[in-house]
């Protein structure tokens, strides 16, 4: 039985990579008169590793007038992040970045069907506060049984950190759960801890390779594009949806047991 949807945020829950962080992160170039800028491409190159700071160090190994010191590096890269955090939660609150197609609809049938709800990210704390208070409403927390970020999992995706810190905390097996992802890192994360996962292409991850998902497809608001294909007449990516990928997986995994 299907007991809990994990979320991840950026990119699953919104297009928060190109439309936000992004965007930010330029602007906090700016403000520090750091001059670094990133475009799309660039941007999307650096998605190979998980974190902001993490990000800002990566990049510098290529930037001209980056500090040579590690420890310079480290402190003008928490201070880049800090800025970016400051200018991502304005850009929010402007209302510049809103919930995927489908989000919405799938988060409000499990909390109607008592269906568990949980985040697994590595983002800042703030950053989620920003976006789903700004989206859901001031009292977004009261949906979610658990919300792991990266103050809680300092481990970054692909490590399964986050995933069984939530496991822990909903005290529920991993095979009763089924993580929502967009990017290989995460379904890397979500596969290490056990957690079954489908998988919503975003910007940056149109086409990643996905091995062993219980899904995939272009978003939860269209029911076409789908693999495996959703139920004939669906419009979109609701609960029933998650439950029949689900219970296919156990009955494949029963099949396999017996054998």
């Amino acid at each position: 039985m299907l007991e809990a949807v994990l979320w991840d945020v950026d990119g699953t829950l919104a297009e928060t990579e190109r439309d936000g962080h992004r965007v930010a992160f330029n602007q906090a170039f700016r403000a520090a008169d750091v001059p670094w800028r990133w475009d799309e491409q660039r941007y999307g190159a650096l998605l190979e590793v998980s974190g902001g700071r993490e990000r800002l160090l990566l990049d510098m190994r290529s930037q001209e007038h980056a500090p040579l010191e590690p420890r310079e590096r480290e402190q003008l890269a928490e201070r880049l992040h800090r800025l970016k955090n400051e200018r991502y939660a304005e850009i929010v609150a402007r209302g510049d970045l809103r919930l995927r197609d489908g989000v919405r609809q799938l988060i409000e049938e499990c909390v109607a069907a008592d269906v568990r709800l949980g985040i697994v990210t590595t983002t800042s704390r703030c950053n989620v506060d920003a976006l789903l208070g700004g989206q859901l409403g001031r009292q977004w927390e009261s949906m979610f049984s658990t919300v792991v970020c990266a103050e809680q999992a300092p481990l970054k995706k692909p490590n399964p950190q986050a995933y069984l810190l939530a496991l822990q905390a909903l005290r529920l097996p991993a095979a009763s759960v089924v993580a929502i992802e967009d990017a290989p890192a995460g379904v890397a994360a979500a596969q290490a801890a056990g957690v079954p996962v489908i998988v919503t292409r975003s910007h940056y991850f149109p086409d990643a390779a996905a091995p062993g998902v219980l899904a995939e497809g272009p978003s939860l608001g269209e029911a076409s594009g789908w693999c495996p294909g959703a139920e004939s007449g669906a419009t979109r990516i609701g609960l029933d949806q998650l439950r029949r990928w689900h219970s296919a997986r156990e009955h494949v995994s029963a099949g396999v047991g017996r054998a």
